[in-house]
């Protein structure tokens, strides 16, 4: 779980850069948009100094000089008022400058007057559609296709906007339309593979796009929007084939495609492809930061932690600020087991922003796995407050607690977690076992069943509550069905096996406890419960050498259980005490504490 979060903060960072890859949902059809194309015929005006305006405002137009465009056109307005021409002119630079509501009551006073040509119906109509009012784009773009049925550009329009209005059949039909009138157009065949994506037929949409790559090896839009597709596929391949493709023969510098193929190749763990393309890029730009960045992740990926950690420390040399980069170091650092400069690097990070969520909730993740719990609660207490819908943070914190025997602030972390995330089903299985410790057993079933009810393969949960059903001789034949379901989900896990063979043994079924509790012990080895659970086992059949033997084993291993001490003497089986082997693991245990400091 916390790789992944590393991975992808990684990933987020140096923002503007690492958000440049095309987008891996493809894209649904859109308005088209409204450019300020200027008029290929100058109108004649009734007044000469509004011609002379006119002119000005043209030639602004050419120049790209909206605002004065727009200003020139209302004084050629003001002497001649009646022009729909300018009314025209006006209403498309109003939209271009975002000025929605002045281009609309421009347009709405001309939409319907007689005059406008093809290409300004167009325009008003692309604008009227982005504006949110399809019936009079609709009519406007009907226009234009009358006035020139032999552009295509008026039909791609039309469909695009039937398309968006999710009338598909009528959408296609249209573009095939402007397909005929320009049977060599890419456009529309892209075109046809946009509808095809928003109508989620990506098979259609990829022959489309196919179509217009095949029309035009250059055209780029098709690439990324087939690449999409594939991706939404689930056919990583041959979307990174097409991003092959498109670098090789047509424009091998851009460098948003080529961040975007590397992240494909990294998710498909072709890493030295990935790698390729990197240096190729560092050697163009040895200053690509970004490329620098992605590099460190590779090596990551790769579990060359040296060299991603030097990759990354290139990066704050330049960078200092770069929380996430750090972030990631930090991570880095524990995979080499450098927990020293782990901390040091999470902590960094804090100095430069005391509020970094993920800085405190790694910080403490790693202190709770050195078993330092003081510091891990204060890290990861402040980590659920700035961050409250985060299960980790509060099951972390929960679980500092609970290892620190603080039963009661463990089960209020949990508590806390569960009411910002009521169907974390982690939150709910651990409260469960803290109810465990405080003997509140009808809570513990509660809160398991309501962990398998939001997880009904939740082995742990499936384990804990057949082994405290066994534990407590009730529900046995629930017990064996539960237990049963966690080992049938982890048939390796010996703890699991362990739950079974006392699940049966309760139920007196002593054969086949036996059986599954020697496969216990050969999948964990010493642990001190699964080899008394053997020994009750062994003794229970009579077999009282083998269960003297195991329960002394279990004696060695844990030589603090008093209980077990007791019961051995109960048993008739002598002093446990006496015996040598558990003088020495008595020793073993006080020297251990003698040497072990203390937090």
């Amino acid at each position: 779980m916390r790789r992944a979060a590393f991975l992808l903060g990684a990933l987020s960072c140096l923002a503007a850069a690492c958000q440049s890859a095309p987008p891996s949902r493809p894209v649904p059809p859109v308005i088209p948009a409204v450019a300020p194309v200027p008029p290929r015929v100058i109108a004649p005006l009734s007044d000469s100094r509004a011609s002379y305006h006119f002119l000005l405002g043209y030639q602004a137009e050419l120049e790209q000089e909206t605002e004065q465009a727009i200003k020139e056109y209302q004084l050629a307005l003001q002497t001649d008022a009646s022009s729909n021409y300018l009314k025209a002119r006006l209403a498309v630079l109003y939209f271009t400058t975002g000025d929605v509501p002045t281009a609309v009551r421009y347009a709405d006073e001309v939409a319907d007057a007689p005059g406008l040509d093809a290409q300004m119906l167009g325009q008003i109509g692309g604008m009227y559609a982005a504006a949110g009012k399809p019936d009079q784009a609709l009519r406007l773009f009907n226009r234009a296709i009358e006035q020139e049925p032999q552009r295509s550009e008026h039909f791609f329009a039309k469909g695009l906007l039937l398309a968006n209005q999710k009338q598909y059949v009528e959408a296609e039909g249209t573009i095939r339309s402007g397909i005929k009138v320009s049977p060599d157009s890419a456009v529309g065949y892209y075109y046809l593979g946009r509808i095809g994506v928003e109508a989620r037929d990506f098979d259609k949409a990829t022959t489309h796009f196919e179509q217009a790559v095949t029309l035009n090896p250059a055209f780029e839009p098709a690439y990324v929007a087939l690449g999409s597709v594939y991706e939404a596929k689930q056919d990583r391949d041959k979307a990174i084939g097409i991003y092959r493709r498109y670098l090789q023969g047509v424009n091998p510098k851009n460098r948003e495609i080529r961040h975007h193929l590397i992240r494909l190749e990294v998710s498909a763990k072709q890493y030295d492809e990935a790698l390729q393309e990197l240096e190729g890029m560092l050697a163009e730009d040895p200053s690509d930061l970004d490329a620098q960045l992605r590099m460190g992740l590779v090596y990551g990926e790769q579990k060359n932690y040296p060299k991603a950690i030097q990759q990354l420390n290139q990066i704050l040399t330049v960078r200092p600020a770069e929380l996430k980069v750090r972030d990631y170091l930090g991570y880095l650092y524990e995979e080499t087991k450098d927990y020293t400069k782990a901390v040091d690097a999470y902590r960094h990070n804090l100095t430069l922003e005391p509020s970094y969520f993920e800085g405190h909730l790694h910080l403490g993740v790693l202190q709770y796995r050195l078993k330092q719990y003081a510091d891990a609660i204060q890290h990861l207490r402040e980590a659920s407050r700035l961050n409250p819908k985060q299960p980790e943070s509060h099951i972390v914190l929960g679980l500092s607690h609970f290892q620190s025997e603080q039963y009661e602030p463990s089960l209020q972390a949990f508590l806390e977690g569960i009411r910002y995330n009521p169907d974390n089903a982690d939150l709910h299985f651990n409260a469960g076992t803290v109810y465990d410790k405080l003997n509140r057993f009808d809570d513990v079933v509660k809160s398991m069943q309501t962990t398998l009810t939001l997880d009904p393969h939740h082995a742990d949960a499936l384990n804990y509550l057949g082994y405290s059903y066994a534990e407590r001789g009730v529900k046995i034949e629930e017990a064996i069905t539960l237990t049963k379901q966690a080992v049938a989900l982890r048939p390796t896990n010996g703890y699991y096996v362990d739950s079974l063979a006392w699940a049966f043994f309760k139920k007196g079924l002593l054969a086949e406890a036996l059986a599954e509790m020697k496969r216990a012990v050969a999948l964990v080895g010493d642990d001190p419960v699964i080899y008394e659970h053997l020994g009750e086992i062994f003794l229970k059949q009579q077999h009282l050498s083998d269960g003297r033997e195991a329960l002394l084993h279990s004696l060695e291993l844990d030589p603090s259980n008093d209980k077990l001490m007791q019961r051995f003497r109960e048993l008739g089986l002598g002093d446990p005490a006496k015996e040598e082997r558990i003088r020495q693991a008595i020793r073993r245990v006080s020297d251990r504490k003698a040497t072990t400091p203390t937090q």
